[in-house]
């Protein structure tokens, strides 16, 4: 069948398929204009983990999604497809995350790696193939967008986007990244992992194409990163959750925010969005949950408003999403809705047809 046939022929009012893609659409990856990468890994985790099964989680709960969204209700119809993770991404996750738990705890205990040769092996192996993973990353982003395609990554934890972000640089020269996220990301090689995923920021800025990143909602950062932040020389501007809300206590709208927010982008921004970054009751089980935040609403509002901005969208990721131990598929939901609604925000900027606004009456 052509896409149109099949358009015709599926109703979005229905539940999504079981033997579909994400959101239950029937598109295969070569009908839909988003691909969405999912990368399950999370080797360097320091704290909670689960968010190698971020993806899946989002996947299932994706079903569940209603497709008529307010913004973009003909989203669905232009095909969003989710690709298979290849995988060995999956089995070395766990491999090497098993490997770096007796490093991060000697580390804890005030060791020094250099006396244990085991253990500098181990973390040898573990940057490499950390490094090997953001070159498979790269290539497979660059095939979809070789091919004409918008391409998301799903992680996984927050390291997980750097191959992405090599692949945007070797489309575009100058672009900045806006970040939500509690923490900002720029440790150098934390805890002797040169690929972190709190260090996935510092690492970015290795990256000559990425002019400016710009943090939204930071609560939690240590002085190296604070030192990191003013060497850079207003390539890494913050606004942190308690000057975000000082403001508005004192009579400064979330839309003026966003305003001053979008104004300090360049031309070409990419998204980064750790769902942390959200309050901790949105995804409780993310890796490192941390007090305050932002709501979905105010994140969607901030998107919306980038989207009409005149500025143009290269592409974002979304990570961080982690299922609960209990079960939960709270997290998943959360997350599924929030990569639905940034599809949206990628594909109406671009100027694809998600559709008219729906207006309801009030009165």
């Amino acid at each position: 069948m052509t896409k149109q046939q099949i358009i015709e022929s599926f109703d979005p009012s229905q539940p999504g398929l079981a033997d579909a893609t994400v959101f239950g659409l029937p598109f295969s990856a070569e009908d839909s204009e988003i691909i969405v990468i999912p990368v399950p890994w999370e080797v360097t985790v320091s704290y909670g983990a689960g968010a190698s099964e971020g993806p899946d989680a989002i996947m299932d709960a994706s079903f569940q999604v209603d497709l008529n969204h307010q913004d973009f209700p003909e989203l669905w119809k232009l095909g969003i497809y989710m690709e298979e993770a290849p995988k060995h991404w999956k089995t070395n996750s766990d491999k090497y995350k098993s490997l770096a738990q007796p490093i991060i705890e000697a580390l804890e205990g005030g060791e020094d790696i250099g006396n244990f040769p085991a253990l500098q092996a181990d973390l040898d192996k573990i940057n490499k193939v950390c490094r090997e993973l953001h070159t498979e990353v790269k290539e497979k982003v660059l095939y979809w967008m070789n091919n004409g395609k918008k391409v998301v990554l799903l992680g996984g934890d927050h390291s997980t986007p750097l191959g992405y972000y090599e692949a945007l640089a070797s489309k575009h020269d100058n672009y900045g990244i806006l970040h939500l996220d509690a923490h900002m990301d720029l440790r150098i090689a934390y805890e002797g992992f040169t690929y972190s995923h709190a260090s996935i920021m510092y690492n970015t800025l290795q990256i000559p194409q990425v002019s400016k990143i710009v943090q939204v909602g930071i609560r939690d950062f240590c002085e190296q990163e604070v030192d990191v932040v003013q060497k850079s020389n207003g390539r890494v501007l913050v606004n942190t959750d308690a000057d975000l809300k000082a403001e508005s206590f004192q009579g400064k709208t979330w839309e003026q925010q966003c305003e001053a927010i979008i104004a300090s982008l360049p031309q070409k921004v990419c998204i980064s969005f750790d769902i942390d970054g959200m309050y901790p009751w949105y995804c409780p089980n993310t890796g490192t949950p941390v007090p305050g935040g932002f709501s979905f609403e105010q994140a969607t509002y901030l998107f919306n408003k980038l989207a009409e901005s005149g500025k143009e969208i290269i592409g974002f990721d979304l990570v961080e999403v982690a299922p609960g131990e209990d079960g939960s598929d709270w997290d998943g939901n959360v997350g599924a809705r929030m990569l639905f609604h940034m599809c949206g925000v990628l594909a109406k900027n671009n100027g694809l047809n998600t559709g008219n606004k729906i207006s309801f009456p009030r009165k």
